[in-house]
C-alpha cells in the first residue's frame, strides 16, 4: 500500500510539472511588410522519355533532378535541348540536366535553349553522375539567351547538367552514412512533401539537461542551389568531428538539420518552386505550402518539448556571387551581436577574405526573418557563389562551422 501511495505520488508530481511547463513557442502567423502570394498555382511537368534521333544521338530525363522539355536534330552533328520553366513568373535560374549518348563516337554541337530567362550555370559533364568536372569555357558559345555547347559522345552516357547532382537518392545516402558514423546522429521523417516524399530533420547531438539552446540549419529551398547544399554538407560535418570545441560545444546546444526544404522540386528538376509552383522562401509567414508549414510545427513542438530556445537559424542557398543575407541589426536577438562577431570571426581566419555582408529591413515572408520574428533568435541567409570553387567551399563552411561554435561558447 505505501509503495502504491508513493508511486501515485511521483507520477502526480510529474504531471503537475509537466502541466506548469510554459510553451516557449506558439505556431501563430506573422504577417510580414511585404505580402507575397504564395497560393499553389499550376506548375508543367515534364515529359519523362528518351529521345532519339535519326543520326543515333539519344537524350535522357528519366533520373531524379534531370531538367528536359524537348530534345530535337538539326543536322547530322547539331541538336537542340529545349529547357521550360515549372511556371512563370519565375526567378531566371535555368536549371538543366539530361543524358546524352551515340551510337557511335562522334563530336556534336548542342544548343541549350530556354524558353523563359538566360544561360546562368556553366555547364558540368560527368560519366557516372557522381564525379563532375567542368566544360572547358572554348568548348561554349554563347548565342543571345542560349548556348552552344561542342561535346564528344561516346556509346556510354554522358551527363550534362548545370551543377553537380545532389537529389533525395543523394541525401538518403548521405543521412546513412552520418547515422553509421556517428551514433548521436538520429534521422526522422517529420512530415510529406506536396508529391509524398519524405520530409527529413536530424538531430546531431543528443538532447540533455543542460543544452537547452538550439541552432537550426536549412537548405535548398531552391532546387538548382547545389553550391549552398555543399556549405551545409562541410558545415554539418565539421560540426560533427569530435574534439575539445565541438565536446565542449555540444555541452550546451543542440543542432536540428532541415537539410532539404524541397525534395518535390529538387527530383523533378524544377528551377525554383515547389510542385506547388511557389518560391517556398516568400512562404514564411501564410504557410500556404505543406512543406513550410510542417517544418515551423515540427521545429516548434521539438523547441517546446526540449524547453530548448532557438538562438540562431542559418538557410543555406547559392546566388551569383558568395554573400551573407543578413537582418538589419540583430540587438533585439536572444544573441545581440552575434552577427558581426561571427562574420568578423569567418574574415579574420582567412587571408583577404573580405565577407559581403548586406544587411535589410525585414520585409519579405523570408527564412532569415521568420527565424527573429517567431524565436527572437539571429537568422541568416548563407549565399554560396555558382562557381564558387569547391575546395573553398569546404574551406569556408569549416571555418564557419568552428567560427559559430567559439562565438556561442562565449556567450
Amino acid at each position: 500500500m505505501k509503495n502504491r501511495f508513493v508511486l501515485a505520488l511521483i507520477f502526480f508530481l510529474s504531471g503537475a510539472m509537466v502541466s506548469c511547463q510554459k510553451d516557449l513557442y506558439t505556431s501563430r502567423l506573422h504577417p510580414f511588410p511585404t505580402y507575397v502570394d504564395t497560393e499553389s498555382k499550376p506548375v508543367q511537368y515534364q515529359e519523362k522519355k528518351v529521345y532519339t534521333t535519326s543520326e543515333g544521338v539519344s537524350a535522357s530525363n528519366l533520373f531524379n533532378g534531370a531538367r528536359l522539355n524537348g530534345f530535337e536534330q538539326i543536322n547530322d552533328s547539331t541538336f537542340t535541348a529545349t529547357i521550360e520553366p515549372e511556371n512563370t513568373p519565375i526567378n531566371p535560374s535555368p536549371w538543366y540536366a539530361f543524358q546524352l549518348w551515340g551510337s557511335s563516337p562522334r563530336k556534336v554541337y548542342l544548343n541549350i535553349h530556354y524558353t523563359h530567362g538566360k544561360h546562368r550555370y556553366t555547364p558540368k559533364l560527368s560519366e557516372d553522375g557522381l564525379h563532375w568536372r567542368e566544360l572547358d569555357t572554348t568548348r561554349l558559345t554563347r548565342i543571345g539567351n542560349d548556348v552552344q555547347l561542342e561535346l564528344d559522345l561516346k556509346a556510354d552516357t554522358l551527363w550534362v547538367a548545370g551543377q553537380e547532382l545532389f537529389s533525395t537518392n543523394h541525401l538518403q545516402a548521405w543521412l546513412a552514412r552520418k547515422t553509421r558514423e556517428n551514433e548521436a546522429v538520429r534521422v526522422r521523417s517529420y512530415g510529406k512533401s506536396k508529391l509524398g516524399r519524405d520530409l527529413y530533420t536530424a538531430t546531431l547531438y543528443p538532447a540533455t539537461k543542460k543544452n537547452k539552446q538550439l541552432i537550426v540549419l536549412m537548405s535548398r529551398q531552391h532546387p538548382p542551389e547545389i553550391t549552398g547544399q555543399l556549405a551545409f554538407l562541410h558545415f554539418t560535418e565539421r560540426l560533427l568531428e569530435d574534439d575539445s570545441l565541438t565536446r565542449t560545444f555540444r555541452q550546451k546546444y543542440q543542432i536540428l538539420l532541415f537539410p532539404m526544404q524541397n525534395p518535390d522540386g529538387v527530383d523533378l528538376g524544377h528551377w525554383r518552386h515547389n510542385a506547388g509552383g511557389v518560391d517556398l522562401n516568400r512562404d514564411w509567414d501564410r504557410y500556404h505550402q505543406s512543406e513550410n508549414q510542417q517544418m515551423a510545427d515540427y521545429l516548434i513542438s521539438y523547441a517546446n518539448k526540449q524547453q530548448a530556445s532557438v538562438v540562431l537559424g542559418l538557410d543555406f542557398h547559392s546566388t551569383w556571387e558568395d554573400v551573407y543575407y543578413t537582418n538589419r541589426s540583430d540587438t533585439a536577438t536572444v544573441y545581440p551581436g552575434f552577427t558581426s562577431r561571427w562574420l568578423g570571426g569567418i574574415k579574420e581566419s582567412i587571408s583577404g577574405y573580405e565577407p559581403d555582408i548586406q544587411p535589410s529591413n525585414i520585409g519579405q515572408p523570408v527564412s532569415k526573418g521568420w527565424f527573429f520574428v517567431t524565436f527572437g533568435a539571429v537568422g541568416i541567409t548563407y549565399e554560396i557563389g555558382d562557381d564558387t570553387d569547391r575546395e573553398f567551399i569546404g574551406v569556408k563552411s569549416r571555418i564557419a562551422a568552428e567560427k559559430m561554435m567559439e562565438v556561442l561558447l562565449q556567450k
